[in-house]
């Protein structure tokens, strides 16, 4: 069948990379793709929250099934409008994805539910939000309401800054993303990411992951999108995950089926693991990126007919291999990111960091322009290694590394630090 992946980051490449192995995939196409999906797939000019442009193309081009990569999308209601043309597709319907276009809405969910969380409170009013936070203590957690490209999180270490946050927030820092202020108790403990398929009833544990938010090197500086990666997730033993399954995705699968909004598509979720056990930080509903390359480089399995199921609800009837080994991305951003950055500076070495064995190097910012490969973004190459260890699957990501040539560039130089020292510690 042909087959339309919607976005155009590294988490995309990682997934037309994974979904062109498929023998079911005929032709892949990409909207709107970037440098390095373009050389796997046919990339076309199409916005992802553009739905009329989308459902044109998918009847002209015979699509068979569309991948829903980003958030916005999903929010906005691509799935519903598929739907309603019957054109089948990976990802939730609206109200489903406000799992993760409200924060509001998962933490009254997991309430009303009893799935394990930090406690909060929600306010659409800085004063209340403010008297509200008179009643805690610092460290809080002030987070904006809606969708902010993962930035709209704020651990406050002070009252003040707490109060700063809101005002933040609630003045228009993230415009309609901070309608509302959610203001969470800081939880302590080790987060890591845990990722399940879901079909509106039943749900498929994927693989574990842990990725790095901050911007620089000992988890420093602001929050990012993401700088690098690696699965599994070591805090996450099979005891975790199965208390994770049982406490956390299963419950939620549940309530959303009991609303009439059934789940289908990808769970990801944001978890710290206490000294209580697991706790859920928030939900995307989505793949997470920079995650999503490590998960594609460690699954042994045809991904397609998985992400069909989905739509299916036929998830029951699939199983996945994944490689024993592990694997590590290192994100490379463009100097300034997450503020502000240039576009359009070249980029070199990308066929030498791939000749490193067991490497790729999934494009996220990139663009062609001719035979020159230049940045179009903040996060812009995913370099990403697997190896027997954590600590091999780094020094093969940081080899291939060292081959980019692209002056304007910069990545964290620990990625997978906790990981390596644990590793380090068991031998």
């Amino acid at each position: 069948m042909n087959i339309l992946v919607i976005g155009s980051g590294g988490r995309e490449h990682a997934l037309c990379w994974a979904i062109s192995a498929s023998p079911l995939a005929e032709k892949l196409y990409c909207a709107p793709g970037n440098g390095g999906i373009a050389e796997i797939a046919e990339c076309v000019p199409l916005k992802g929250t553009d739905a009329d442009a989308i459902i044109a193309f998918c009847k002209s081009h015979d699509i068979g099934f569309v991948v829903v990569g980003p958030e916005d999308p999903l929010v906005s209601g691509l799935v519903d409008r598929l739907d309603a043309e019957g054109i089948k597709s990976f990802g939730p319907r609206a109200a489903a994805a406000q799992l993760e276009g409200s924060k509001g809405f998962t933490k009254d969910l997991c309430a009303e539910f009893n799935i394990p969380t930090a406690a909060y409170g929600r306010f659409a009013d800085a004063a209340a939000a403010k008297a509200y936070l008179k009643t805690q203590s610092a460290p809080i957690v002030v987070k904006a309401d809606g969708l902010a490209a993962g930035k709209g999180v704020i651990i406050a270490m002070s009252m003040a800054e707490a109060e700063a946050a809101i005002d933040d927030i609630l003045g228009g820092r993230f415009g309609a993303a901070g309608a509302e202020v959610v203001i969470e108790e800081f939880m302590e403990g080790e987060e890591a990411s845990f990722f399940a398929l879901c079909d509106g009833t039943h749900a498929l544990p994927l693989a574990t992951a842990q990725d790095h938010k901050r911007v620089h090197d000992g988890d420093q500086g602001p929050n990012t999108g993401g700088m690098g990666a690696y699965s599994p997730a070591p805090v996450m033993t099979p005891a975790v995950c199965e208390r994770v399954m049982r406490e956390i995705i299963e419950p939620t699968v549940a309530a959303l089926a009991t609303r009439g909004t059934p789940f289908t598509g990808v769970l990801f979720a944001g978890l710290m693991i206490t000294k209580d056990g697991p706790k859920l930080i928030e939900y995307n509903a989505r793949f997470g990126d920079p995650e999503t390359q490590v998960l594609m480089m460690r699954l042994s399995s045809d991904i397609l007919p998985a992400l069909i199921a989905t739509h299916e609800g036929t998830l029951d009837r699939i199983s996945l291999a994944w490689s024993h080994e592990a694997a590590l991305t290192v994100v490379m951003a463009t100097q300034g990111y997450p503020g502000d950055y240039p576009k359009g500076t070249e980029i070199k070495g990308v066929t030498a960091a791939r000749a490193v064995p067991h490497v790729q190097v999934f494009h996220a910012g990139t663009i062609k322009e001719g035979e020159k490969l230049l940045s179009n973004g903040g996060r812009v190459l995913n370099i990403t290694a697997k190896g027997g260890s954590v600590a091999e699957a780094q020094a093969r990501a940081y080899e291939a590394v060292s081959k980019i040539d692209w002056p304007k560039g910069f990545c964290r130089s620990d990625i997978g630090y906790r990981a390596v020292a644990r590793e380090q510690q068991e031998t």
